[in-house]
């Protein structure tokens, strides 16, 4: 099909698969370019069928032959698949292909990493692999052997015997083709056990390429912390007799949920003290757990089709969001989240890539893996758990597992659970998945006799495909406080139905200080006329730990836009709060790091363009270098206590609180190093014995210019460690001044350990490069002609990571015009690619189209 008329599939045309998938068997003949697939699938009609079209998935594949009822038939090779004319009653379909593993950069099928064979079928990569219809809506056990001279060889399911050349597995639970898995190659494994509630014991492993074996520890304890939080929150229980999780160095995503056969991008798993951040430990610990959880919300009850991606992610994500604030800091995990979604969805829901969390159309679904689906998607399932209350979330849930089991479902069916358990009508609140684009809330206050009301107008923006936007269910969070700061009304939800509602508290002695959308309790940017005295008193005051925080982000933020658009000096009385409470000890040290953790650049330009302003990077930049300087000046004498106060003593750990306190010493460290010309900071980059301190260190002297003897001294170390190379690599674009920020990064794609082929190490540099604001919006135009550049050369090899790539592009029209046009210059470059694939043809059209 012409790149200028790309197929457009919508979710108003779904029609079921006309046949029932009774067994897979499967068997794989290895070799890098040649492996060849046999596969054996017994199908029945489905009597009540309105489509009995014959049609199985098929690309990239070299049939060699095919039976029906092993009688050769010759079927007909159509465009993305084949046709066959078949039996009207169950009948056996055989096929042989070849496929060529080595030669497969896209990473999507069976392909080869670093002489290790993986698969990656989701969205829909099966259908690299051999003829099947691959859909998710198509579910089947799947028994697989596996031959090859590779050491190990693992699939789905349980182990059913292995010989010398050869494995065989058989998985007993239904399961769509996106879940299948192989892996093969020289592995070693970190072995495991657990005993779930009902005693059975199940056997754990993490596979990993000898050297490794030292970096699986905190994942294997993760992951039994996960079965063991499934249990006793949900009531879930594992249901193999195997559990594998297997790190791969060459992997588009973050890791992949395949029943019994996790498979990880090794940055997602592996983990050591002396290779790991605090953050990395984090992120490895909500993966884990992630894709644990999957094996329920995901695998046992998958989704119907690609429209309905949120049910499986959005729940998955809300479920790990869980997990993470029961084993760590509840309020900082939060605001983590929330500062995410803000950074990342919100943007997305504002510009030319917006979607509802279910889109009604896509062209390639791999391009709506989105904060969408994933982050809104997550909130909304809050938003219900919210206003359905606890105990009725976990019933529904109940009914939900009991109800659906080994079934792809809707939307539909999860929110009929809802209505079901709880007796409310949630039709409206549906419109949460239908309608995209952020809301806005614009709240109004009086107060007369004792009596203070709140009046809340809703309204979204149009987006891209849907101008007009109906009221939605806003779960608002809602507490008062006294002028002296005592809480005179707890936190309170008050359900927002119609475009404007006003609410009323009576017996009230004074009027009260709102502290409105607590703990975020909705995806909606709030619009009330306050002052800088107000959000410093709630900053001061507020019992909920998201609003403290939020206050001080909004403080932030006003005292930049002044600075940015006046030329004004930083706030005094802010900077005065920021000082008091980094003083506080009684204070979270995690809390404390967060809010001294500036609002980003890109929040900044946001915020500038949603007041009429055309945001100018580079002063933006310079607003930002100039408050961090002012910053380190008024805490000059608290600094080296502080410092020294947050210093954490002994053997590393990656508990919640070591890590709230190296978080809270990274931040004093970069302000330190403003000050003693990086004395302290060289000083810790010798002395660290974990990453977190050396790389903490390694950054406040980069970002201070003064830490070319470190950076080298960190590869000389590191260059063979290839997780910690990409944090070497992101780092020193991060740190760039914004006229040297595209050079370096040039600079870097000449480096010798540079490889495109590598999505790690592409993000690590073109990441890092867009996320550099004022480097990467230079008006020179640079950093957009690099970007477009690589994109262009990685789109041949490995579509899917490009087009993810390109959403750094979606924000151009809040620049000006110069800016707009060197973007515009570029993104037309990138689509008149002779070739281009399909998923980034979709997205860089439908970012030109804003």
């Amino acid at each position: 099909m012409a790149k200028d008329t790309p197929q457009t599939f919508y979710l108003k045309d779904y029609t079921p698969f006309g046949y029932d998938v009774e067994s897979v068997h499967l068997t794989f003949r290895l070799a890098p370019e040649t492996t060849r697939v046999l596969s054996k699938i017994r199908f029945a009609p489905k009597p009540d069928a309105a489509d009995k079209t014959f049609f199985l998935h098929g690309e990239e594949l070299k049939l060699i032959s095919a039976k029906l009822d092993g009688q050769e038939v010759t079927p007909e090779l159509a465009d993305g698949g084949l046709k066959c004319e078949v039996p009207s009653a169950p009948f056996t379909w055989e096929a042989e292909v070849e496929i060529n593993p080595a030669g497969n950069t896209a990473l999507e099928g069976l392909y080869m990493s670093n002489r290790m064979y993986c698969t990656q079928c989701e969205a829909e990569g099966f259908r690299k692999i051999t003829y099947y219809p691959d859909r998710p809506d198509v579910m089947s056990t799947f028994t697989v052997r596996i031959e090859g001279d590779e050491p190990v060889m693992l699939s789905n399911g349980n182990p059913m015997g292995q010989g010398e050349g050869w494995a065989e597995w058989h998985d007993p639970w239904p399961k769509p083709a996106y879940l299948f898995a192989l892996v093969a190659g020289d592995l070693v494994n970190h072995p495991g056990s657990f005993t779930t509630k009902s005693g059975k014991e199940v056997e754990l492993n993490i596979w990993v390429r000898p050297g490794d074996e030292g970096k699986c520890a905190f994942g294997m304890e993760t992951l039994k912390k996960s079965m063991k939080w499934d249990e006793d929150v949900y009531g879930l229980e594992y249901d193999l007799e195997l559990f594998n999780i297997v790190a791969v160095d060459d992997f588009n995503m973050g890791a992949m949920e395949n029943k019994g056969l996790n498979i990880f991008n090794s940055s997602c798993v592996l983990a050591s003290p002396e290779t790991s951040t605090d953050a990395n430990f984090e992120r490895i610990e909500a993966i884990i757990a992630h894709e644990y959880f999957h094996n329920w919300t995901g695998n046992r009850i998958t989704c119907r089709d690609w429209f309905q991606l949120c049910l499986k992610e959005g729940l998955t994500v809300f479920r790990d969001a869980q997990f993470t604030a029961d084993m760590r800091s509840e309020p900082v995990k939060r605001i983590d989240d929330v500062i995410t979604l803000r950074a990342r969805q919100f943007p997305e829901d504002n510009g030319p890539l917006a979607h509802p969390p279910r889109p009604e159309a896509f062209q390639e679904i791999n391009n709506f893996y989105t904060a969408t689906v994933y982050e809104k998607g997550a909130e909304v399932i809050g938003m219900l758990k919210r206003l359905v209350g606890d105990d009725n979330y976990y019933k529904a849930l109940q009914l939900y597992f009991e109800r659906h089991d080994g079934q792809a479902c809707t939307i539909e069916d999860w929110l009929k659970v809802f209505e079901d358990a709880t007796g409310r009508d949630l039709s409206q609140f549906k419109l949460w998945y239908s309608q995209a684009g952020t809301p806005r809330v614009k709240v109004s206050e009086d107060y007369a006799d004792g009596t203070y009301t709140l009046t809340f107008e809703q309204s979204t923006p149009p987006t891209p495909g849907q101008p007009d936007k109906a009221p939605r269910v806003i779960p608002m969070a809602v507490g008062l406080l006294s002028p002296n700061g005592d809480e005179v009304r707890g936190t309170q939800v008050l359900e927002l139905t119609d475009a404007k509602q006003s609410f009323t508290f009576d017996g009230l002695a004074s009027k009260p200080v709102p502290s409105i959308l607590r703990e975020f309790s909705a995806p909606v940017i709030l619009e009330r006329e306050t002052t800088n005295a107000e959000r410093a008193f709630l900053l001061a005051h507020d019992t909920d730990p998201f609003n403290r925080w939020e206050a001080g982000n909004a403080l932030a933020k006003e005292t930049r836009v002044a600075m940015v658009l006046d030329g004004a000096a930083p706030d005094a009385a802010y900077l005065d709060a920021l000082e008091k409470l980094v003083r506080d000890d009684e204070q979270d040290p995690a809390f404390r790091a967060l809010v001294l953790s500036p609002p980003s650049q890109a929040d900044i330009a946001q915020t500038l363009h949603e007041r009429g302003y055309t945001p100018d990077p580079q002063k933006i930049y310079d607003a930002a270098e100039t408050f961090t300087q002012t910053l380190a000046q008024q805490l000059e004498t608290s600094l080296p206590r502080l410092y020294a106060a947050t210093t954490v003593e002994g053997p590393y750990a990656p508990d919640a609180e070591s890590a709230g306190k190296r978080a809270l010493n990274g931040r004093i460290l970069s302000l330190l190093t403003r000050l003693d010309g990086g004395e302290q900071a060289a000083r810790q980059y010798a002395s660290a014995d974990n990453m977190t301190q050396q790389y903490a260190a390694l950054g406040a002297l980069m970002k201070a210019e003064k830490g070319e003897v470190q950076s080298q001294a960190f590869f000389d170390q590191w260059q063979d460690d290839r997780l910690v190379m990409d944090k070497w690599f992101a780092l020193q674009i991060a740190c760039a001044a914004p006229e040297k920020t595209a050079a370096t990064a040039a600079a870097l794609t000449k480096h010798p350990l540079f490889d495109m082929k590598n999505p790690n190490r592409f993000r690590a540099v073109f990441g890092a490069l867009a996320g550099n604001h004022a480097g990467f919006h230079h008006a020179s135009g640079e950093g957009y002609q690099l970007l477009a550049e690589n994109l262009i050369a990685l789109d041949s090899l490995n579509p899917q990571t490009t087009a993810r790539m390109c959403a750094a592009f979606q924000t151009w029209k809040r620049y000006d015009a110069g800016r707009q046009s060197l973007i515009r210059a570029q993104l037309s470059r990138i689509a008149g690619t002779e070739g281009l694939s399909r998923d980034t043809n979709e997205m860089v059209t439908r970012i030109l189209d804003a």
